[in-house]
């Protein structure tokens, strides 16, 4: 048989000897390769994604101690987030961005954005992303550059009481990506009041009017960061079938007030207007949630279209903090996709839907607790809310949720840091 071989071999042309022989040397030096430490080229041309130890003040921190709980690293990130020297170097003015957007090619490569899908998986599952923002620009690109990916889409609503050199900033980031564009309409959010629910809408129905590609809506606001990497999301998102995640419980007692009493906003405020409202439309069961949701289309197309919901949002509009029962109400009304039934059997907490993890202090006590929901903030509280720090990290990663809020540059940057770097880390490594 090999003699059989060798005559074929030396029937060949010259040429597809010649090519058979490179072949077999070719073959040789892959194996010879591939048995040694030899890092291939295609992995190589990724590492200019990579977020590399200098550059920054935070790689001073050692992120790979801090997120396995290290007590010594956590308390070396601590000591160097309170030194002025620190504070200093690590803010980045809105005066940069503007600057440096007017090379958008150049900016976006020094802020390693991902610029190609990270896999045929996600490419063909992309995510729409409405924003809201008011201040704070260098938490906002750090949000924005940590879930971007060409294949999504990005609905931006800056605050209209925003200040110049935000509203400036944010507009020159925009405009160096087709993806990301501003909302077509902004209005001035107040707390508890309407305009933060309309602000969401106004963005819902660009991002819906925009493209019929994308597969769910995430919304979110300028202070979330993610836990998951993108092809996380993706996969997650997929065993809904479908369906959607949010907060979506009876409304305690305590809180009905919202929903009898109307409201009205006087001089940028939300107040009573000591009128009672009338029943809610078609006897809907008002439900009790949160701002945040992961939501399918078709949930998005019932906003926007279904009759129902639109008498609902008419109604809502003099209630107070409505952004913490309109999205739950239409998760539980019949016949919108994705829902599910009204009965209390249904009901799903924040703490399991996937949409939002958020550190309530009153929630909040030690590792034997039996009442604590989890353990005591690392950082500091804005409104009962745990603003996190490096330290809240080891336990943010342990939980299912999409994103978590509440993160500040002004308060703790190496939690984002190591975060960003974990995640971009994790990410990357899909493609080896």
């Amino acid at each position: 048989m090999l003699c059989f071989k060798m005559l074929q071999y030396r029937k060949l042309p010259l040429v597809l000897k010649l090519f058979a022989a490179l072949l077999s040397l070719w073959l040789l030096s892959l194996v010879s390769l591939l048995n040694s430490n030899w890092t291939p080229s295609f992995k190589l041309h990724y590492d200019w994604l990579e977020y590399t130890e200098g550059g920054s003040p935070e790689s001073e921190c050692n992120c790979s101690s801090i997120l396995q709980g290290d007590q010594e690293a956590l308390d070396q990130a601590k000591l160097l987030t309170i030194t002025r020297e620190f504070q200093k170097r690590v803010k980045i003015p809105n005066e940069y961005y503007i600057n440096a957007t007017r090379d958008c090619r150049q900016f976006i490569k020094n802020r390693k954005y991902i610029t190609f899908p990270l896999s045929k998986e996600e490419e063909d599952f992309p995510l729409a992303y409405s924003m809201i923002v008011h201040h704070k620009v260098q938490n906002f690109e750090r949000l924005l550059r940590a879930i971007y990916a060409p294949q999504n889409l990005y609905c931006i609503h800056v605050d209209k009481k925003a200040d110049l050199s935000v509203f400036t900033a944010i507009l020159a980031i925009t405009s160096c990506f087709p993806n990301v564009f501003l909302v077509s309409q902004s209005v001035d959010v107040v707390y508890a009041g309407w305009p933060r629910v309309q602000a969401d809408l106004n963005c819902m129905a660009d991002l819906y009017n925009t493209s019929k590609r994308w597969k769910y809506l995430l919304n979110l606001c300028g202070q979330d960061f993610p836990l998951k990497t993108n092809l996380e999301m993706v996969r997650m998102l997929k065993t809904l079938n479908g369906g959607n995640s949010m907060e979506s419980e009876r409304l305690p007692p305590e809180k009905k007030w919202r929903v009898t009493n109307a409201h009205q906003i006087v001089d940028g405020k939300i107040q009573a207007k000591g009128e009672a409202k009338s029943p809610s439309p078609f006897n809907l069961p008002i439900m009790s949630g949160n701002a945040y949701f992961v939501a399918s289309r078709g949930y998005i197309h019932s906003v926007l279209y279904d009759k129902r919901v639109q008498a609902l949002i008419e109604w809502m509009k003099d209630t107070y903090s409505p952004d913490e029962v309109i999205w739950a109400t239409i998760q539980r009304i019949p016949g919108v996709p994705g829902s599910t039934r009204p009965n209390r059997k249904y009901d799903v907490s924040d703490i399991n839907a996937l949409a939002r993890l958020v550190k309530w202090q009153w929630h909040e006590g030690s590792q034997d607790s039996i009442d604590a929901l989890y353990p005591v903030c690392h950082g500091n509280h804005v409104r009962e809310i745990c603003v996190y720090g490096a330290g809240d990290l080891p336990w943010l990663l342990e939980n299912h949720h999409f994103f978590a809020n509440k993160f500040d540059t002004d308060t703790d940057p190496i939690a984002i840091y190591c975060l960003e770097r974990y995640l971009r880390t994790k990410a990357l490594a899909q493609l080896e």
